[in-house]
């Protein structure tokens, strides 16, 4: 019967926005643009008032709708970051807790409610260009036919080098194509993913090992270079970012993050070994990259106007997870710093949206929201399954009264609560494994409060949210993040 019914919403979609429809159908069921970047945290925007990055593009989105302050990825690295954006679930729904979740299966139930399955039910053509990096299930990993997306762009499954030039051109044609349906177009580009690779080279080349090769390099090795004519001196002088404020490591940081358990020796490599100047090359090539992405973006705004759909396109931008930047002398992700879980977040409808607003009061789940918040612009009911809030409401201009007070990250051996203004952290095992950070008087990161007698309720309180967090969802969890005096 379900098939059957999917069938006749095909057949019924085009004559609803046929010429007598189109206009109110352009309203009730607008098409979508998702722009996903990778391993963006949210300062690198120079909107947010960043001076060492220009990003035109993504300030031009910004000016034409709602950017929000207080956006958070569920887990810190790409593969279950990427699985809750376009299935609404947490990562430890399906028991991922990291990049080796890639070969989870995800059951069938889930991926019934996957971002491109709800829209294409709705009778929405959807599209997906770029880099995948999605579990599924058995026979199709790292692809995006089960979460309900055509892929348009070529390359291999999953090619790292398909996340560049090669996504967005895909996306370029597509634009320019005629469109008898509303379409929900996924971009997922790769960089400044490619920074990644500075420590890794740097590491190998350290231990006499072989220098990974790839897609990356001409990317990296551009984003590395100095300005023509500028010496040394006058370049580290004037033209490379300084250390963050908070480039120390804090004192009474959990034993199980400095240890880095799992993780290859290069990130321990930089933190003990990297010069104050190799971390401010690294935080000059990250901006770098970051306005290479941003280029990029510009192409998918212009393609979008020229195709003259600009008007009637909501435009998603956000990124998968951020990048520590230097912070606390680490680079990569993989933590619950706020460089490495706070992404950007910005949605334009263009004369709908509230143009150049800054939204800093509400916390986005960029995981568990961006489904329902699509959902809200399309006039799709939201399925029950899924435990996010759609955040339209927030972009006309409305106040929320009874939005959320806390969400949760999750990664392995790691479970946050962040409240805002306060974030609770518990690691399953290791020496000062619990870490309450007041982020008002602290937004660096740089103090432990968990064991300081002034904070002993607020920690119990936390302690308790969490639980109550997860059983709120319907969800279980792991006894080892439970702790009782």
């Amino acid at each position: 019967m379900k098939t059957a019914w999917n069938d006749f919403l095909k057949l019924l979609v085009p004559v609803i926005f046929g010429a007598a429809g189109a206009v109110a159908a352009a309203d009730e069921h607008p098409n979508f643009l998702i722009i996903v970047t990778d391993q963006q945290h949210a300062g690198m925007m120079s909107c947010t008032g960043n001076p060492w990055v220009k990003t035109p593009n993504m300030d031009r989105l910004a000016a034409t709708g709602v950017r929000f302050e207080k956006a958070y990825c569920t887990n810190p690295v790409c593969v279950p970051s990427r699985f809750s954006m376009f299935t609404g679930s947490l990562p430890s729904e399906i028991g991922m807790e990291d990049n080796r979740g890639e070969k989870n299966t995800v059951p069938p139930g889930v991926l019934e409610h996957a971002m491109g399955t709800i829209f294409r039910r709705a009778g929405y053509v959807t599209v997906y260009a770029g880099k995948i990096h999605l579990p599924g299930q058995p026979g199709v990993v790292g692809r995006v036919e089960p979460y309900g997306f055509e892929r348009i762009s070529p390359g291999k499954i999953d090619d790292w080098a398909d996340g560049r030039d090669e996504a967005v051109a895909a996306c370029v044609r597509f634009l320019g194509e005629k469109h008898d349906r509303p379409f929900l177009l996924v971009a997922s580009l790769i960089n400044p993913h490619d920074i990644c690779y500075m420590a890794i080279n740097d590491f190998m080349r350290h231990t006499g090992q072989p220098v990974p090769k790839g897609a990356h390099e001409p990317y990296l090795a551009a984003a590395l270079k100095i300005p023509d004519g500028v010496t040394e001196g006058e370049f580290y002088e004037k033209f490379c970012p300084p250390l963050p404020d908070n480039f120390e490591i804090p004192r009474q940081e959990p034993e199980a993050l400095g240890g880095f358990k799992g993780q290859s020796n290069f990130r321990t490599y930089a933190r003990e070994k990297w010069t104050e100047k190799e971390w401010r090359l690294h935080r000059w090539a990250y901006a770098r990259l970051t306005e290479s992405v941003d280029a990029q973006i510009g192409r998918l705004l212009d393609s979008l106007e020229k195709a003259g759909l600009d008007k009637n396109t909501v435009v998603v931008f956000t990124s998968d997870h951020g990048e520590h930047d230097s912070a606390h002398r680490l680079e990569h992700k993989d933590t619950y710093y706020e460089e490495a879980v706070r992404v950007p977040f910005i949605i334009s409808w263009k004369g709908k949206t509230s143009g150049g607003k800054v939204d800093k009061d509400h916390l986005i789940s960029t995981g568990l929201d961006l489904i329902p918040t699509l959902c809200d612009f399309a006039n799709i009911p939201v399925p029950p399954e899924l435990c996010g809030r759609g955040a339209r409401m927030l972009t006309e201009g409305l106040h929320s009264s009874n939005w959320r007070d806390a969400l949760v990250i999750e990664h392995n051996n790691l479970r946050v609560l962040h409240m805002g203004k306060t974030k609770y952290v518990i690691y399953g095992d290791g020496a000062n494994r619990e870490q309450f950070v007041d982020l008002e008087k602290d937004p660096g990161e740089m103090k432990n409060m968990a064991q300081d007698p002034g904070y002993k309720d607020r920690v119990r309180e936390a302690r308790e949210a969490l639980k109550d967090w997860y059983s709120q969802a319907g969800l279980p969890l792991d006894p080892k993040f439970i702790v009782t005096d």
